[in-house]
């Protein structure tokens, strides 16, 4: 039965409709609804919590390397994967900054090993020449009756390492000006940056390292953050379970132990401790201060961010001279983990740093990121490097793992890239 409006014309029910749709020559455009299939709520979940993929990865890969080989859950592993995370970690951190506006530092390491020459250098060997008076000078294999003389002076050690930080941030800040000014791909601008600081180190150290007796002697200070606390566990339960050692690059000074057999020791120097203060600042900025979501507005869509008001070239110049400010203290803690400085250490560190910030979350495109994620993929790396060195992999078997790790990272950042669109 049809009932009847109020003006005497007949009202249609559901059913009406439907029976009209039925009978009608032409399909009415639908729209089927997404399934939620367990790896659509899946993809969705873990873009959602970004730092859960590098979490579940961590724990996987301490599991599967314990299993491999029983050492790797052993104190003195741990002590070798916290010691990796330091100088990994803090040049990840400064890479996620660069990412996060959807560019690319390839110099990182480089800007590390010449702000650690110059520590070394001003603190250690060379010193820097300052002028003492009037008289005769040589200026480019000239030599002039009249200006000024010099003598180098040693300096002290948080001196040098302000100038190394210094250089660190100057160094870039040319990186950033190039990418901005230039209006250069980051990509571009870094690689031909990595050549040219490389060559800057090799001429500015002469090929020649820096010792750690010299910087014993000399400065040791420069090996502060390679100190920090142990924690060892004794052979006898009875005697002491556990104890604190503080440990340095000369003999341990024992803090709080009664014996010196132990099961094994794991050391956090205090380097760790630095990268997590760093960790926290730097989280904060990012998601608490105009600052960071400017950095996080520019990698998501530059054009839109400068529509709305943001300095985009400024921004940028901001970031990659905090990226080198980053690298430069790096330096600092990079001298502490190996003891001595050499132009060719760290050479791996550019790929590390992508590897641990792709792995922890951090879109190559921009605009997406986690600092903890990188602090997170970081722990990845130097799990995957002591633990395939432990298992009696061969070295460049290490670095085939460190490549796939890379593509597989990207591959899993795109396949959570098509979650949202």
């Amino acid at each position: 039965m049809t009932e009847k409006t109020s003006t005497g014309a007949p009202t249609r029910t559901i059913s009406d409709y439907e029976a009209t749709l039925a009978r009608a020559d032409t399909a009415v455009a639908s729209f089927e609804r997404d399934d939620k299939t367990i790896v659509h709520l899946l993809r969705n979940f873990l873009r959602r919590n970004p730092t859960m993929i590098p979490a579940l990865i961590l724990v996987l890969s301490v599991l599967i390397f314990g299993l491999i080989e029983s050492r790797f859950l052993g104190m003195g592993a741990l002590s070798t994967v916290m010691k990796q995370v330091t100088v990994t970690g803090f040049i990840a951190l400064a890479q996620t900054l660069i990412i996060l506006t959807a560019g690319i530092d390839l110099s990182v390491g480089a800007i590390l090993v010449v702000s650690s020459l110059v520590m070394g250098s001003t603190a250690v060997t060379a010193g820097v020449p300052l002028p003492t008076g009037f008289g005769p000078m040589d200026l480019f294999g000239l030599s002039l009756p009249f200006g000024l003389t010099f003598e180098r002076f040693i300096l002290p050690v948080p001196l040098a390492v302000a100038l190394g930080i210094f250089v660190g941030g100057v160094m870039g800040m040319l990186n950033g000006l190039l990418v901005v000014k230039a209006k250069l791909p980051p990509f571009i601008v870094t690689l031909g940056t990595l050549s040219i600081f490389e060559a800057l180190k090799l001429w500015y150290s002469a090929s020649e390292s820096v010792r750690n007796v010299d910087i014993v002697e000399k400065a040791p200070g420069l090996l502060w953050f390679g100190e920090g606390i142990a924690l060892a566990r004794a052979k006898d339960p009875a005697v002491i379970d556990s104890g604190l050692v503080i440990t340095g690059f000369g003999e341990p000074k024992i803090f709080f132990m009664d014996t010196t057999e132990f099961l094994g020791v794991a050391q956090l120097s205090w380097g760790v401790f630095m990268l997590i203060i760093l960790a926290a600042v730097l989280w904060y900025v990012l998601n608490h201060t105009a600052w960071g979501r400017h950095v996080h507005a520019i990698g998501d869509d530059p054009d839109a961010a400068m529509l709305s008001g943001i300095q985009v070239g400024r921004t940028l110049i901001s970031v990659y001279t905090v990226a080198g400010l980053i690298c430069g203290f790096a330096a600092w803690i990079a001298i502490g983990r190996v003891g001595s400085i050499s132009p060719i250490a760290f050479a791996d560190v550019n790929l590390a740093s992508i590897t641990a910030v792709v792995i922890g979350g951090t879109s190559l495109f921009g605009g997406r990121g986690s600092i903890i994620g990188s602090v997170l993929g970081a722990m990845i790396v130097g799990v995957f490097i002591t633990g395939l060195s432990l298992a009696g992999v061969d070295d460049y078997w290490q670095k085939f793992a460190a490549g796939c790790l890379v593509i597989i990272a990207v591959a899993l950042d795109q396949w959570l890239r098509r979650a949202s669109q």
